[in-house]
């Protein structure tokens, strides 16, 4: 498998890279390069990667720079055909992940981005069969993908001033304008080693959802023909107030605020950025079924439960 690289971008959870990289093992030895960015951790990452991990090409940024800087950082470094981008508390839980993903690349000629099956939860799942097919996607998870690195030198790198959310969008969006696809390869299955559910009680969320909202509206204006962006830009906003109404909570108004101040002085960024749909791709774009972010079992397979 000398045709793929794994990257990783990490930043203060070494615990959870050192279960990755323990899983990543197997690939190591068959010859996998792996390419992990420390983003300025403070836990000693770096100095657990040299010492247990000397194979490992290791970046270290003197300063956090965050996660999509860092994986444009991290593409740049790719020498092989084919990049998988892992989170650092991801993994997989299919056997031979690779083969699959390089025989759909194969197969599919016009598929630029891979994106896999994503399980969310601190426990693996019961049940890791899925009778799923693949399909074409919008778009697919920053942390669970694989890019052809052809494709990927064909577009322009992620915007690392969205700092967090909406890089897949763009990366999607740039694909369908070239006649290139997005597609969900459901042999694929990955653990991602996340309590959804009490990420919403994090200090964090609100920043992640208004950096996520403003991520949408980004994409909107920079893709979108003219009247569908205001058009589109405008309902967001309707529901967002709604969304603060419902749930009695001003904060998803003060998010919007916010959101709105941060598309103001990006003006120059999202006019230099410009790319706009045709009204054909437009079209095809809102048409396609939206990315497979989330995997849940389906209690009916226990009986079918298998390998991948």
């Amino acid at each position: 498998m000398k045709d793929f690289s794994i990257i990783i971008t990490t930043y203060n959870r070494k615990s959870e890279l050192k279960f990755t990289l323990n899983s990543l093992q197997p690939f190591i030895k068959d010859g996998v390069s792996v390419i992990v960015c420390d983003d300025a951790s403070t836990d000693g990452t770096s100095e657990f990667i040299r010492s247990e991990y000397p194979e490992i090409q290791l970046i270290v940024n003197s300063v956090n720079k965050g996660l999509i800087f860092s994986r444009n950082l991290l593409m740049s470094q790719v020498q092989t055909t084919y990049a998988v981008s892992l989170d650092d508390d991801a993994n997989f839980l299919s056997l031979e992940p690779l083969e699959k993903i390089l025989r759909h690349f194969e197969r599919e000629p016009k598929c630029g981005v891979i994106s896999f099956r994503v399980y969310w939860g601190k426990e693996k799942p019961d049940i890791i069969y899925s009778n799923e097919i693949n399909c074409r996607v919008k778009s697919f998870l920053g942390g669970a993908h694989a890019w052809c690195m052809k494709t990927w030198r064909e577009i322009p790198n992620y915007p690392d001033w969205y700092q967090f959310y909406g890089e897949e969008n763009f990366g999607s969006m740039h694909l369908l304008k070239k006649q290139l696809e997005v597609h969900y390869l459901a042999g694929v299955l990955v653990h991602h080693r996340v309590d959804n559910t009490a990420r919403k009680k994090n200090s964090d969320y609100y920043c992640r959802a208004r950096r996520s909202l403003r991520a949408d509206w980004y994409n909107f204006i920079i893709f979108y023909p003219k009247r569908n962006a205001m058009r589109t830009f405008l309902y967001s906003i309707k529901m967002q107030i709604l969304k603060a109404i419902k749930n009695r909570d001003i904060i998803y108004l003060k998010n919007t605020g916010l959101a709105v101040l941060d598309i103001l002085s990006n003006l120059r960024r999202l006019k230099n950025s410009r790319s706009r749909f045709s009204n054909a791709d437009y079209q095809k774009w809102v048409k396609l079924p939206d990315a497979k972010i989330y995997w849940k079992p389906d209690s009916s397979l226990l009986q079918n439960n298998k390998l991948l």
